[in-house]
């Protein structure tokens, strides 16, 4: 080839060169528009749906292997006979190989490298000196070529994916430096230049998608470990303020029969020697409960957290917490029933129905700012039935001021429920907002 002939292949090289140097910006530009035009979250998105959708990742796989395979066909005969003077036979014999090689890379990807290679091997020696400037490789070949190393990377480990570059590489230099016929260095030059920086960077950016992928994964995995462990750790703090509430509970009930116990032998004229000791075994048994309520009262006592010096509540201060929803700008109307008025309520039922309405309507003031709410009281039967019923937010903001303090959402208010034994139904209502209903048993009236 002459001078006059080698310098446009060289100018052609050092613009194939240059853009592969710019190639990943070029690529980040494109990919960068695209996710602009199309939404960052909807690309997300669709990613994330197949990856998470083994069926469809599958079938997507191997739709851009078949278009790969089918695609590459054609091109590389046509291109390999008419401009490189293959032989047309030899060119469609080479072709198959390429493009079969591209389907058994799954299966048998070790196998599919070989007849790879033997298919280059093959155009490399149909092609005859001077027919072009991308020897050993037509260029449809190279880009084949190219393809296979990306499908190895797509679909095996890492080091067989470096293992079949580094072998393309070591065939090529084989392939130029063992021929035997009379090649200029400007057949084989482009090929050697340009080859090595596209297929690394096919290679590249196929693991940097894979890791992509993996780290996505992983972040998923350790996102749903979170929210379980912080369910788990909600549960388990509502349990101990529960346990801490009843501790209220249940100690002035021991007081109480401490007391009684104690005075029993003052207040029972002519008391027997018999009942006056049961009565002070009664006491010490009282006392010594208690003892071991406020030992397990001081484990059980948040440190970080400031003392409680407030009275247990109660459904008597259920005003207050109307009061504070209305201050947040949640109307809030209240229908109990003269039962519920008159009955004297277990502490742990009335502590327990307090609670998940304060729940209810600071759940009601962060998600449905400015709804209309309504309590409902009564009693059926031994059961203490309660409903809070709101309809939809009126307004977008949230509120800085919940009734109260905050609790843990439906999971305490469940775990409420089944300490007395009760049930709860929580769901949205079919004409919009939203409904908890509690059943608590309290053991008849008094």
């Amino acid at each position: 080839m002459s001078a006059e002939h080698r310098r446009p292949v060289l100018k052609r090289v050092l613009r194939w060169v240059v853009a592969g140097r710019h190639a990943p910006a070029r690529l980040r530009h494109v990919v960068g528009r695209v996710a602009a035009a199309v939404g960052r979250p909807a690309t997300e998105a669709f990613v994330t749906g197949i990856g998470r959708r083994p069926a469809l990742s599958w079938l997507l796989s191997w739709l851009i292997t078949g278009l790969l395979a089918l695609g590459s066909l054609p091109l590389n005969v046509a291109l390999a006979a008419s401009e490189f003077d293959v032989p047309p036979l030899i060119a469609f014999v080479a072709g198959i190989g390429q493009s079969t090689a591209l389907i058994l890379i799954t299966a048998r990807p070790r196998a599919a490298t070989a007849l790879q290679f033997l298919a280059v091997v093959v155009f490399a020696v149909a092609i005859p000196p001077g027919s072009g400037p991308t020897w050993p490789l037509t260029a449809m070949g190279g880009f084949t070529l190219i393809a296979h190393v990306g499908l190895v990377a797509a679909r095996h480990s890492r080091r067989t994916a470096l293992e079949t570059w580094w072998a393309s590489m070591l065939l090529l230099t084989a392939v130029v430096l063992l021929d035997p016929r009379d090649r200029s260095v400007t057949d084989w030059l482009p090929i050697m230049i340009v080859y090595p920086i596209l297929s690394a960077l096919a290679l590249g950016a196929v693991q940097m998608t894979r890791r992509w992928r993996e780290v996505r994964r992983e972040l998923a995995d350790a996102r749903r470990d979170v929210e379980v462990e912080q369910s788990q750790r909600a549960v388990a703090e509502e349990r101990t303020r529960i346990a801490r509430e009843l501790h209220d509970v249940v100690a002035h009930s021991m007081s109480v029969i401490h007391m009684q116990a104690t005075s029993a032998s003052y207040r029972i004229k002519n008391l027997d020697p018999e009942s006056k000791a049961e009565f002070e075994r009664i006491a010490a048994g009282a006392r010594s409960t208690m003892r071991e309520m406020r030992q397990l009262l001081a484990v059980l006592r948040d440190e970080s957290a400031d003392a409680e010096l407030a009275p247990v509540p109660g459904l008597g201060r259920l005003q207050e917490l109307v009061e504070s929803a209305g201050r947040a700008g949640v109307p809030v109307e209240v229908r109990e029933a003269e039962a519920v008025r008159a009955a004297v309520l277990p502490e742990s039922v009335a502590l327990a129905a307090y609670r998940i309405i304060q729940e209810s309507l600071s759940n009601v003031i962060r998600h449905a700012p400015g709804a209309r709410t309504l309590i409902c009281l009564d009693l059926e039967g031994s059961d203490l039935v309660l409903s809070v019923l709101n309809d939809a937010g009126a307004q977008p903001v949230q509120p800085m001021e919940a009734p109260g303090r905050a609790s843990h959402g439906l999971p305490g208010m469940r775990e409420r429920v089944r300490l007395v034994g009760g049930s709860l139904a929580a769901g949205a209502r079919a004409e919009g907002g939203y409904r908890v209903a509690a059943r608590l048993p309290i053991g008849g009236r008094e």
